[in-house]
């Protein structure tokens, strides 16, 4: 609510020609606006839409025809199962001429297949191996990965597997990146396992394929294997090594579809078909900029036409605002004649609309105010009335005072202690009551002083009558306050409450805060009251026109609520032989001391 209110308070500050001119403004400007922006944002999503179905329609036929091409290399697999020779060779141990012989035309075939393939490999049930590689593989080292592919044979069982990409030797200073299928090969008599089949691929074949994805997109296009490693990419300064802890895979986790991402700071669309024979991906990530190209134009126009339209709507609400606020202006400048003191003025009214309204209403405000400042004089007169009434005591305190040291001086040199004292605190209080007005501010720790002091000069008076405790916190003592507050009080619990009571009886001040306000009680464990006379004193504090109780509680009564507002009161309660509490309520004491 604050926060709403600072924004707010800028714009209410604003004459009213001002405010009219914006709110029609933001009238015009609001619908164009927001038909510009869906305007513009319907486009991009319908080229957004349409180019992400392209993009993910050409990597699923690139998927496809990846998934193809392996779907037939895992049938090369197949093909020791229909040659009784190589199925006879791979349960025999050892080699021979013909054994090596077969093994080899037969690997041959299978390496020719495709022009991709780099190498075939054959192992027998003695773990013999056989190959056949491509021109330019000089050296391989097929025993190293036997147990590898005895281990993935073993896990898929009869089924095929798939190897991701990694790396081979094609001799001792060149590697190429390969991926691999693999298949236990079986008897077909005995249905137990005999050897293995592997056939290594080369990945460039993917090139041919994915390339044209980027080409057609102006983005960047690669496959990932199903741990994340990179198989093919058309940039590979950028995609490379594996990318299964990359951000840019963190939307790529569906079958297919697309998500945003930035890279570099660029913000990107990408796009992904994910393999369910394989478990590879193909991606390819659009710059966003290349989908916002072809609608800048379209952007443009659009922004010159909104602006156009918000500069007519201006130039209509200034023409229409200073017609408008015209007649308001000229009351503005009544009410400022008024301010100056002059109330013989009056709108002439020539229309009955809410402006002529208007001013008919601020004619009868003037006779109004005349009225109103004869009652405030009267208000004023009755808060001096009730000042005076505190200050009733303080004809002439300087000539009292001085006359009251002077007896103070006799008394000490008359070696009379008792009458020093209480000539000295009479001087206290009289100092104190000393004020040029009424409402001249103390403070709480100095209005306790001066009950301190009254108490103990009446002490003087009424020797081992009573005693007085204050229980009052220490950050009460610099709060600002009307003079003669407790002093009252305290005065009527003496004489009412305690004087007769028989024996020694105790006054207690205590304070405390609530919320923003001062709480104090004052009580006596004097006589109290009856039920009617405490009746009696509530009646004589709400109406003030009975002096039957003095004007002591009365008079603080009306004076606090004078200085401090409604809220603030003063309230009796007593019992008869249980003595008197009064409790006087300062509102909002802390936030006007703040």
């Amino acid at each position: 609510m604050k926060l709403w209110r600072k924004l707010w308070l800028p714009f209410a500050n604003l004459s009213m020609q001002k405010k009219l001119v914006i709110i029609f403004v933001f009238l015009i400007s609001l619908p164009i606006t927001y038909f510009s922006y869906s305007s513009y944002r319907s486009s991009f999503e319908l080229v957004l839409g349409s180019t992400t179905d392209a993009a993910n329609l050409m990597t699923d036929n690139a998927m496809d025809k990846v998934d193809r091409y392996i779907a037939d290399l895992k049938r090369y697999t197949l093909l020791p199962l229909y040659n009784k020779d190589v199925q006879k060779y791979l349960d025999q141990q050892g080699t021979d001429w013909d054994k090596n012989t077969t093994m080899d035309m037969f690997l041959m075939y299978v390496n020719n297949t495709k022009e991709e393939i780099l190498s075939t490999y054959l192992v027998d049930r003695y773990d013999t191996v056989f190959y056949y590689r491509r021109s330019g593989i000089n050296v391989l080292y097929p025993e190293t990965r036997i147990a590898q592919w005895k281990n993935m044979t073993r896990q898929s069982g009869s089924a095929p597997v798939l190897s991701g990409t990694h790396l081979i030797r094609a001799n001792d200073t060149e590697q190429r990146q390969v991926f691999t299928v693999v298949r236990s090969v079986q008897s077909t008599s005995t249905l137990r396992h005999i050897g293995l089949i592997a056939i290594d691929v080369d990945s460039k074949l993917l090139e041919d394929i994915v390339a044209p994805l980027g080409a057609v997109t102006h983005g960047d296009a690669l496959i990932i294997d199903e741990e994340g490693d990179v198989v093919y990419s058309s940039a590979p300064s950028r995609w490379v090594g594996n990318l299964s802890a990359s951000p840019w895979l963190t939307g790529a986790t569906g079958e297919r579809g697309s998500f945003e991402l930035d890279i570099d700071g660029v913000p990107y669309i990408a796009v992904y078909t994910a393999s369910i024979h394989t478990g590879w991906k193909t991606l390819v990530y659009i710059p966003s900029t290349e989908l916002l190209a072809p609608m800048k134009q379209n952007r443009d126009k659009l922004m010159i036409t909104s602006l156009s339209i918000i500069l007519l709507g201006l130039l209509v609400s200034i023409i229409l605002s200073y017609a408008l606020t015209k007649p308001l202006k000229a009351t503005v400048q009544l009410m400022k004649q008024v301010q100056r003191g002059k109330l013989d003025v009056a709108v002439q009214v020539k229309y009955n609309d809410e402006i002529g309204m208007l001013g008919s209403h601020f004619n009868r405000m003037i006779s109004r105010i005349r009225e109103l400042l004869e009652e405030v004089a009267l208000t004023e007169k009755s808060k001096q009335q009730a000042d005076m009434l505190a200050l009733q005591n303080q004809i002439n305190p300087h000539f009292i005072y001085n006359t009251l040291e002077s007896i103070r001086m006799l008394a000490e040199l008359n070696d009379d202690d008792q009458v020093a004292d209480l000539t000295y605190l009479l001087g206290l209080l009289l100092r104190y009551s000393i004020t040029r007005s009424a409402d001249e501010r103390s403070t709480i720790g100095q209005e306790i002083d001066h009950v301190r002091n009254y108490l103990l000069l009446l002490q003087i008076r009424f020797p081992g009558k009573f005693n007085f405790n204050f229980d009052i916190p220490v950050d009460f003592a610099p709060l600002s306050i009307i003079k003669l507050v407790f002093q009252p009080i305290v005065e009527n619990a003496v004489f009412h409450g305690l004087e007769k009571r028989e024996g020694s009886g105790t006054i207690t001040i205590h304070g405390w805060q609530e919320h923003r306000d001062a709480v104090f009680t004052i009580h006596d464990d004097g006589i109290g009251m009856t039920t009617e006379r405490l009746e009696a004193l509530h009646h004589s504090l709400k109406d003030g026109k009975t002096d039957k109780f003095g004007i002591g509680l009365r008079n603080v009564h009306e004076r606090i609520r004078l200085h401090y507002g409604p809220r603030s009161r003063l309230t009796v309660s007593s019992r008869p032989g249980e003595g008197t509490t009064v409790t006087l309520r300062i509102a909002d004491l802390f936030n006007l001391n703040s």
